[in-house]
């Protein structure tokens, strides 16, 4: 008789995500005469730029002859797009990453969900709270969570990122193995200092654990003195992954491109945990399309990487027109900075999901309740910056009205 794997059965109601989009429609069917401003999901809305659209249709004709027609990829990346990021990304940081290194996948949501299958289901796994939610849910999946008791997993360390501490995360009581961080963070908008990264790295190295870095929004960093890369940091190499996207680098959300650091000095228990990635890879994804990696590799072209920095631009204007704006009507604002997120207080101590409700129904404002990140996230929510220059404007009015 099939059975099925049982974790997954604990898990609590929908994906965040999946849950606003949920009520978001129901609201919008049983009221289609009001117009809704979607602040909610951090999903790119200005088109592709004209470098990268230009190479996926030069390398869409080279896929249309016998001479340029490609199959089945290098599980790992093409190696122009692989090399790419490392002359591009991480030699004028200083840092020295080998092409051997960077693997090439369709998405960091996946990357963080997937870099799972490599470690074993005893694994203490810590995490940022409020966090985004695929670390958790993911490691739940895998048997590493313990049991749900309506707010936290128990077998979860739970690191809370408050007012109290600026939104940065404190060393644990409970030493874990698995150390997830994001920064710039999503939620929060928090960025990290280099000396705040070097104590989570001198940590990881000193007990033996490895810290899963996720570096998404690392283009949206304005502030000097703020690293784009863990590996900028001494002896990351020894106790880090990171994660990078084109997601909202470039706007890939629906073309699909990302790629994975693994550095060859990790090593835990005698196994480098770069070959065991690779033996992941190989077996269980067959790489990203030739004409996505050639847009990706167009990124980075002199073109596009202004081109690249004028849609950031775009979507960091937006997000400080959102900061001030809610600012100045009296709102406990954060974030916005080095990150496209604005991260809200709700006012009069509202929890996150009422004030949510009441945005969506009285503004017609579609936002992330910030409990859906973790318990710390109540009594916040997020707005992001992307989207439409005027409706960033148009919230901040509607919002202002109603508060």
């Amino acid at each position: 008789m099939l059975t099925v794997n049982e974790n997954f059965l604990k898990l609590p109601g929908n994906y965040l995500f999946s849950e606003i989009s949920k009520r978001i429609s129901a609201y919008k069917a049983e009221h289609p005469e009001k117009s809704i401003i979607p602040l909610s999901i951090g999903d790119a809305t200005r088109p592709l730029s004209p470098a990268v659209v230009a190479a996926m249709h030069k390398a869409v004709d080279e896929m249309g002859t016998t001479e340029g027609f490609r199959g089945y990829g290098p599980e790992q990346g093409y190696a122009f797009l692989r090399e790419t990021i490392r002359d591009k990304v991480y030699s004028p940081l200083g840092v020295d990453i080998s092409a051997d290194e960077i693997f090439i996948s369709d998405g960091a949501k996946s990357d963080c969900g997937n870099i799972g299958d490599i470690f074993g289901s005893n694994n203490v796994v810590a995490v940022c709270d409020p966090v985004y939610p695929v670390y958790v849910d993911t490691n739940a999946m895998a048997g590493r969570a313990g049991e749900y008791d309506g707010t936290r997993w128990t077998d979860i360390v739970y690191m809370p990122c408050n007012e109290k501490n600026g939104f940065m995360p404190e060393l644990p009581v409970r030493t874990p193995d698995i150390i997830y961080l994001c920064f710039p963070n999503n939620p929060t908008g928090a960025a990290a200092t280099k000396s705040q990264l070097k104590l989570w790295v001198d940590y990881a190295v000193k007990n033996g654990a490895l810290i899963l870095f996720d570096a998404a929004y690392e283009a949206y960093i304005s502030e000097e003195g703020i690293p784009h890369s863990i590996y900028e940091i001494d002896g990351a190499k020894e106790c880090a992954i990171e994660f990078r996207s084109f997601s909202k680098t470039a706007g890939f959300t629906g073309t699909r491109c990302a790629y994975t650091i693994v550095p060859e000095d990790l090593k835990f228990g005698g196994a480098s945990l770069n070959k065991l990635w690779n033996r992941r890879q190989c077996t269980k994804f067959n790489g990203v399309p030739y004409v996505v990696q050639r847009a990706a590799e167009a990124v980075y072209s002199e073109q596009g990487m202004k081109e690249a920095r004028e849609i950031i631009d775009y979507y960091m204007n937006n997000a400080r027109v959102i900061r001030n704006g809610l600012k100045n009507a009296g709102l406990t604002v954060y974030g916005g900075i080095n990150s496209p997120y604005v991260w809200v207080k709700t006012p009069g101590g509202v929890d996150s999901w009422s004030f949510f409700d009441k945005l969506l129904k009285e503004a017609g404002v579609a936002v992330t309740p910030g409990v859906g990140f973790g318990p710390e996230g109540e009594g916040f929510i997020r707005r992001t910056g992307f989207g439409d220059a005027e409706q960033p404007k148009q919230a901040v009015e509607r919002v202002t009205r109603i508060i």
